[in-house]
């Protein structure tokens, strides 16, 4: 298996495991998408707001993850105000449980540490919520939340 990151040109193929992603958490796809999603991507890939991950098997993605970093106004904590939302975890059923998603943190963690980023959230859904605590993040009110 092979491990890179996103670009303009995967545009048409993340946004269709964005669109899977939220049906499997059961949002249901009553509009279209499509534009919306491809304007999102094409700017944050450009500008790089947004690096997301891509696990192959052959030619075939089975894996994905991203972080969007956001700015925030800053705070005693986080003085930048800069904050990495994980975001697009998703993973082809019959490769579940393999450790990709650990793995595709391990990345985003350290994509966030180049940048001197050291405030980390995330939403989750009830499958995946374990992975994140396992990784380290702690949950909030809302969110999952971790410092590096």
């Amino acid at each position: 298996m092979d491990i890179r990151k996103a670009t303009l040109a995967d545009i048409k193929t993340i946004s269709q495991i964005r669109k899977q992603q939220l049906i499997d958490e059961g949002i249901e796809p009553d509009v279209s998408i499509d534009s919306q999603l491809a304007s999102f991507f094409k700017k944050t890939i450009a500008e790089g707001s947004l690096i997301e991950y891509l696990i192959l098997d052959g030619q075939q993605i089975i894996a994905t993850a991203a972080i969007y970093f956001q700015q925030f106004p800053p705070t005693y904590s986080n003085q930048s105000g800069v904050k990495g939302y994980i975001t697009n975890m998703y993973t082809a059923d019959s490769y579940r449980g393999k450790g990709l998603a650990t793995r595709l943190l391990h990345q985003l963690v350290n994509e966030a540490k180049k940048k001197g980023v050291t405030k980390l959230w995330l939403g989750t859904s009830k499958l995946g919520r374990p992975v994140y605590e396992k990784f380290g993040f702690k949950q909030t009110s809302e969110w999952l939340n971790m410092d590096i």
